[in-house]
């Protein structure tokens, strides 16, 4: 008989778990969190303190009453839920729902806490051992986080439903995001390209050798900077007059570069490096990293293979440094090992040291072996960890730099070359680097160069780039802005919400996007001010390590927040936010033009609308640019672009006016569903209609990718199979969302979309 009942989040840690505990242990899941707050209002008890109202999850139910069944026949019960705030409220909230405080109900019932960084043997046997109480500053800071949020969000959307439009959304994180995406395209917008000229040149020491190439230095004795040379005309003059001199070494000099190999992987830098790397997106990545800590099926069971994926320590554990170091020593030498353990600082602040960096559970287990087992996918994702984590633990790669000075005979001009050479790789034996060496040929002071080539060549300053996934997240992070756990979903609602749209995979904020973003910085400066989040965060923060009560956080945030809203409410006019005047008057009535914000975008109209209905599209200099897409032409096979004409926009073959082709694009069609695709796994679903109207979902890639599917994705991994999207399925009056993969019966009801 079964005397104890342990807990986890998902049915496959649950499995895992089975593999190191006895037949004493029963093992099940609470599939995710059991209570929240309702997508409602009243949620949160304003009246009464901030009181939060959570109700059961509907389709976690049957869950929580298998879990009762089989709390009544043991004496023990382990909450075995994730280490983090979330995984601490999971664990408290389930206590409440069996209305257990620590001694049962109707016997005595041992409840104990136990959290492990890694799902191993040693590592569950070690929690087992020293369990602990719920602690409670962790639930106040993940409650107050979710009290934050339902205020911020609940009181601030209502607001852009009335003032821009319905369906919109305002977050405490994503609206700073959202300001950061916007701001950096205004900046672009902006930018007005400055000219200037450098003057580069190819010199040889000899018949046969190699040429190499350097830059005007100095001329006329003085040292150029980057805007001295700002015309063609001087830049042609400065050339001809050079071309006539001859030219000799003047000086060589050699320096040595070292480099540190980067820390190991916490969430924020892994999401970073899989999107850089690998293309896949924040939420891809912590689905992939989820699945190889709750366990991947080796053969004999499922073995946790990474340590836990939300983190932001760069801290290691003494074993893994021990086994990185013999690892290295074995497979590289003694050159490449260190003395001792590299120790890393965090960066992030409030890290929580007592965590770990995220690493392989056992190092010993190579890329190679696991090749064979994983998903392609799962593998790059292992194997970019595993040489992460030795990596960091390896000696630093040296580089041989080598500078040359090169004077003309008359000492009017001196150019610079430079190169380098990668002496010693240590760990780039390992990590990839972008950097290339750039060798020069053996040359001595004195030497006679003959000079090959000499060019002036323009240049333009370039204007800030647009952020990607990978930047976006690392600026939030320096900010301090948002947690581990956040990033992946805060970006999704970004997209799912079309506030920006990810284009050559860079973030182009929307029309809508920059209305929500110019209304809430203009009117909600403060509350969506980079410093003021972050000290929210940190106040987050210090409630989670006990050093102040949550409460009083959110009523210092809704004594001043709420008023402000519900001023903004009466002062804001919806023709004031979503028109622009302008200084021309209609043609018709004689009345000012103003440019509004309608379904398919901007527009001209006459101001004496609805007397007057005088409209007409955007002058062609005020359009946007034409957004690239990731399909292609059928006919000359160049990509296609979203163009806006009189009825709205359009797909259009870029190679206008050559090809003429053009496809019908409504705003539905674009729909993105925030799913990767499951075949190509570079684009993504969108809901599109059909010929005769019906809705269907396929691929952005199309024709490249032609997969499709008629059932509405969800961006939910499948708890059962952990196939990466869930479809919408309708059986008799209920909805439910359910696997699409072939055998998998997992289905749970569909709780109604607020």
């Amino acid at each position: 008989m079964k005397n104890a009942l342990v807990v986890v989040e998902s049915p496959t840690k649950a499995k895992t778990l089975g593999r190191f505990l006895g037949n004493s242990y029963q093992i099940l899941a609470t599939y995710g969190h059991v209570r929240a707050l309702p997508s409602k209002s009243g949620s949160v008890d304003v009246e009464n303190d901030f009181e939060p109202r959570y109700e059961i999850i509907p389709e976690k139910k049957r869950h929580i009453d298998r879990i009762k069944r089989a709390l009544s026949k043991v004496d023990t019960l382990y909450l075995a839920s994730d280490m983090d705030r979330e995984g601490e409220a999971i664990s408290y909230h389930l206590l409440s729902l069996l209305g257990l405080n620590g001694t049962g109900r109707k016997k005595k019932i041992a409840v104990h806490r136990i959290v492990f960084h890694e799902i191993t043997k040693e590592a569950i046997e070690a929690a087992i051992q020293s369990p602990r109480d719920i602690l409670r500053p962790l639930v106040d800071a993940q409650q107050a986080r979710v009290v934050l949020d339902y205020l911020y969000g609940f009181t601030l959307s209502p607001l852009l439903w009335k003032k821009v439009r319905t369906g919109l959304s305002a977050g405490r994180v994503q609206s700073v995001a959202l300001r950061l995406i916007c701001e950096r395209e205004k900046e672009i917008q902006a930018f007005t390209p400055k000219e200037y000229w450098t003057i580069q040149a190819k010199f040889q020491k000899g018949e046969g050798s190699s040429p190499f190439e350097a830059e005007l230095f100095r001329f006329q004795g003085e040292k150029l900077k980057k805007f001295d040379i700002k015309k063609a005309e001087k830049a042609e003059e400065i050339a001809a007059f050079l071309k006539e001199r001859s030219y000799h070494v003047a000086g060589i000099s050699h320096k040595t570069t070292r480099k540190t190999p980067p820390p190991p992987f916490i969430t924020s830098t892994l999401q970073q490096e899989a999107s850089r790397r690998l293309n896949l997106s924040p939420s891809r990545t912590m689905r992939l990293a989820q699945q190889l800590y709750e366990g991947i099926d080796l053969g004999q069971g499922p073995v946790g293979l990474i340590t836990y994926m939300r983190t932001d320590s760069v801290h290691l554990a003494k074993q893994a440094l021990s086994d990185a170091r013999d690892i290295i020593l074995k497979k590289f030498g003694e050159p490449y090992a260190l003395p001792r353990a590299r120790v890393y600082k965090n960066k992030v602040k409030n890290a929580q040291e007592a965590h770990e960096a995220i690493r392989p559970t056992d190092l010993k287990r190579t890329p190679e072996q696991l090749a064979s087992i994983l998903s392609p996918q799962l593998f790059d994702l292992y194997k970019i960890i595993w040489n992460r984590t030795i990596a960091c633990q390896m000696a630093q790669a040296q580089w041989d730099t080598q500078t040359v000075l090169i004077d003309s005979e008359d000492g009017s001009a001196q150019f610079k070359a430079t190169g380098s050479h990668l002496v010693f790789p240590g760990y780039l034996k390992v990590l990839e680097d972008n950097g290339k060496e750039a060798l020069l040929p053996p040359l001595e002071e004195g030497a006679s160069l003959k000079l090959t080539a000499l060019d002036p060549v323009q240049h333009f300053t370039q204007p800030p780039p647009r952020y990607t996934e990978a930047s976006l997240i690392k600026t939030l992070e320096s900010y301090g802005i948002g947690r581990p756990s956040t990033y992946a979903s805060v970006l999704q609602t970004l997209r799912s919400r079309d506030y920006a749209r990810l284009i050559r995979r860079a973030f182009v904020p929307q029309e809508t996007g920059m209305i929500v973003s110019d209304l809430l910085t203009k009117h909600f400066s403060h509350y969506v001010d980079y410093q003021f989040t972050a000290q929210l965060e940190e106040k987050l923060d210090e409630i989670a390590k006990g050093q102040m009560s949550w409460k009083p956080l959110i009523r210092t945030f809704w004594q001043d927040f709420y008023p402000l809203v519900k001023k903004k409410e009466e002062e804001l006019k919806r023709s004031d936010i979503l028109t622009e005047k302008m200084d021309e008057a209609c043609p018709e009535c004689g009345k000012p033009l103003v440019i509004r914000f309608g379904k398919y975008g901007r527009f001209i109209a006459c101001s004496g609308f609805p007397d007057c209905h005088y409209h007409r599209p955007l002058e062609e200099k005020e359009k946007e640019a034409p957004q690239e897409t990731d399909q292609v032409c059928e006919k000359c096979g160049r990509p296609m672009v979203i163009k806006k004409g009189r009825y709205g926009p359009f797909l259009a073959c870029s190679g206008f006016p050559e090809c003429r082709n053009t496809k019908p694009l409504n705003k539905r069609e674009q729909k993105s569903t925030g799913v990767p695709c499951p075949e190509c796994h570079k684009g993504e679903l969108l809901e599109r209609r059909s010929k005769r109207g019906r809705t269907f979902y396929s691929c952005s890639r199309y024709p490249t990718c032609k997969f499709s599917l008629w059932n509405r994705p969800i961006a939910e991994e499948c708890p059962e199979c952990h196939a990466p999207y869930l479809i919408v399925k309708k059986v008799g009056k209920t909805v439910y969302k359910c696997c699409p993969e072939k055998g998998c019966e997992y289905r749970e009801p569909l709780e109604k979309e607020s």
